[in-house]
């Protein structure tokens, strides 16, 4: 009951901020003029849902007076989206929510191992899109690179011709022990 009280608190104080029932901190905002919203992520803290929502609220409405936002200070820190697209707009927002993400020594249930979160950059992606997995010119390349031809003789003064019919060679099953 208590944990339920300390969450509409939290709400109420960060703008486009709702918790869901599993504990996940989540954000989203409509499109100005539209009725579509813009899924903004899923976090770990209420101040990470916040920060993305004030990345996109600044981005869509502009710097306005009346513009209310969580952390005013820290807005002209937080990055900008490079256009009005949802792709771009989610992109800046998560970056602002990584910001706020706490050290993993810090989270209470954690023993200093978990999973990481790590967000690519658009020229990443545009990286991992432009070559992709299934290329042959890529199978060839990294067949290349991991076997390199290496010629190998035998030196024949350690090993002379007669001495292979010498060696006896054992067939034995596994079923025979």
């Amino acid at each position: 009951m208590e944990d339920d009280q300390e969450s509409k608190n939290i709400i109420d104080m960060y703008r486009g901020v709702r918790k869901r029932k599993w504990g996940k901190w989540v954000s989203e905002i409509r499109e100005p003029g539209k009725k579509t919203r813009i899924w903004l992520g899923s976090y770990e803290t209420a101040e990470m849902a916040a920060a993305a929502y004030d990345v996109a609220a600044f981005h869509l409405k502009g710097e306005r007076p009346n513009l209310r936002l969580n952390f005013p200070e820290l807005i002209h820190t937080f990055p900008k989206p490079s256009s009005s697209r949802p792709e771009d707009v989610q992109m800046a927002a998560h970056e602002a929510a990584m910001r706020f993400k706490r050290p993993i020594d810090d989270h209470p249930d954690n023993c200093g191992a978990g999973p990481v979160r790590v967000g690519l950059s658009p020229s990443q992606i545009q990286a991992i899109n432009e070559s992709p997995l299934d290329s042959p010119k890529m199978w060839m390349e990294l067949a290349g690179a991991l076997s390199p031809v290496r010629e190998y003789t035998c030196p024949s003064s350690s090993f002379e011709d007669h001495q292979w019919d010498e060696i006896q060679y054992h067939h034995d099953s596994i079923w025979n022990f």
